[in-house]
C-alpha cells in the first residue's frame, strides 16, 4: 500500500529544503523600499518563480510572478537564469507592509518549493540597513558598504553566496576572490571593504547581525585603460623686420626723433614732410654757428661738411639721401 508513495517521497527528498536560499528576517524604513534575492536550485530553471505574502503558507496569496507582472508597481521581480537568482522588489513600504512573505518556485506535481522572510518596516530608523543596495566597482579595486544598526546584538558579519549554493559569513577573510575586512571603530555602523576585486566577485552579499540581514548586490566592472592626449599649441611668434639706420654723422635730437617717427610702421608722415623738417633744422643749425664765427678765419677742419644718410620710408620703401650738416 506504500509503494505508491515511495516516488513522491524520492522526489521531496531530492527537493530538499534548501532549494531556495534567501534572507529570513529584514527591517526597512517607511518610504522606502527592499529588493530581496532568492537563489534556485538548477532543475528549477524553466519554472515560474512568485513572491507570495502571508502568515502562513497555506493562506499566502502570490502579489506577483515572473509570467505576471504587477499591475501596481508596488511588488516587482526578475529572473536571472544564469546566476539563478531571481530578485522581488517591494516599493512605497509603509507600517502596515510589516508581515511576512515568501520566495518560491511553482511546480506542478508537487507542493511549491518555498522559504519564508520576515519583514519589519519601521516608522524609524530600522534596526539594520545600508545606505545602498546596489554598488559597483572595478576589477582589482575595492567598495566599501557602511552597515548601520540600532539595538542588535551579535557580531557584525558580512556573508556571500560561495559558489553560488548557500551564505558564507566572515567577520575577516576572503569570499569570491576578494579580501574582506570590517571596521567597527565607529559607533553603530559597521564598514565593510571588499579589496582585490574580480570579476567574480560580482553578486549579492548580507550584512548580518544576528538574525537580520541586509542585502547588497555588488557589481564589478573590468578595469579599461584611457589614453589622454594632449594638444600643446605651437604659438607662432612674428619677429618684425627691424630696419637699422646708421647714420655717418651725429644729427640733432629732432631730426632723430622725426626719422624714427617716419621709419615706425604706425606714422603716416609723408617722406616730404620729414625732408622738408630736416632740411629747415640743417640750415638753421648752420646758421647759428655761422654767426658764432663772425670775423675769424675757417680752417679746413672748421669748414662745413655734408655727409648723405638714407631715410627708409618703411610704408613705401621709398629712399632720400639728404645731406645733413656736421659741425667740425
Amino acid at each position: 500500500m506504500a509503494f505508491p508513495y515511495i516516488p513522491l517521497l524520492i522526489l521531496c527528498g531530492l527537493i530538499g529544503i534548501h532549494s531556495i536560499t534567501t534572507v529570513s528576517k529584514v527591517s526597512v524604513k517607511a518610504g522606502g523600499s527592499i529588493s530581496i534575492p532568492c537563489l534556485y536550485d538548477a532543475r528549477y530553471i524553466n519554472h515560474v518563480k512568485c513572491l507570495c505574502h502571508g502568515n502562513d503558507w497555506s493562506s499566502c496569496t502570490y502579489v506577483v510572478k515572473t509570467n505576471q507582472p504587477s499591475l501596481s508597481g508596488k511588488f516587482s521581480i526578475s529572473d536571472d537564469t544564469k546566476q539563478r537568482i531571481f530578485t522581488v522588489t517591494i516599493n512605497d513600504l509603509v507600517v502596515q507592509d510589516t508581515s511576512y512573505y515568501w520566495c518560491a518556485v511553482e511546480i506542478e506535481i508537487l507542493p511549491d518549493v518555498k522559504k519564508k522572510i520576515s519583514l519589519d518596516v519601521s516608522a524609524d530608523k530600522p534596526t539594520l540597513y545600508v545606505d545602498q543596495q546596489e554598488i559597483t566597482g572595478f576589477e582589482g579595486g575595492n567598495v566599501t558598504v557602511k552597515c548601520h544598526y540600532t539595538g542588535s546584538s551579535g557580531l557584525m558579519k558580512w556573508c556571500g553566496l560561495d559558489g553560488g549554493v548557500a551564505w558564507t559569513c566572515v567577520k575577516s577573510g576572503n569570499i569570491n576572490g576578494a579580501r574582506v575586512t570590517i571596521d567597527a571603530s565607529v559607533p553603530n555602523v559597521s564598514i565593510v571593504t571588499m579589496s582585490e576585486l574580480k570579476i567574480k566577485s560580482s553578486g549579492w552579499y548580507l550584512c548580518r547581525k544576528g538574525n537580520l540581514q541586509m542585502p547588497v548586490h555588488v557589481t564589478v566592472h573590468k578595469q579599461t585603460s584611457t589614453t589622454t592626449t594632449t594638444v600643446s599649441p605651437t604659438a607662432t611668434i612674428m619677429s618684425p623686420t627691424t630696419t637699422t639706420l646708421s647714420p655717418t654723422a651725429t644729427i640733432s635730437s629732432t631730426t632723430t626723433m622725426l626719422s624714427h617717427l617716419l621709419l615706425s610702421p604706425q606714422t603716416p608722415l609723408q617722406l616730404e614732410q620729414v625732408e622738408t623738417t630736416c632740411q629747415a633744422n640743417t640750415r638753421e643749425k648752420a646758421k647759428t654757428e655761422a654767426s658764432a664765427s663772425t670775423g675769424q678765419d675757417q680752417t679746413p677742419e672748421d669748414s662745413v661738411t655734408y655727409s648723405p644718410i638714407e631715410i627708409k620710408n618703411r610704408t613705401s620703401q621709398k629712399v632720400t639721401t639728404e645731406m645733413v650738416y656736421i659741425p667740425g
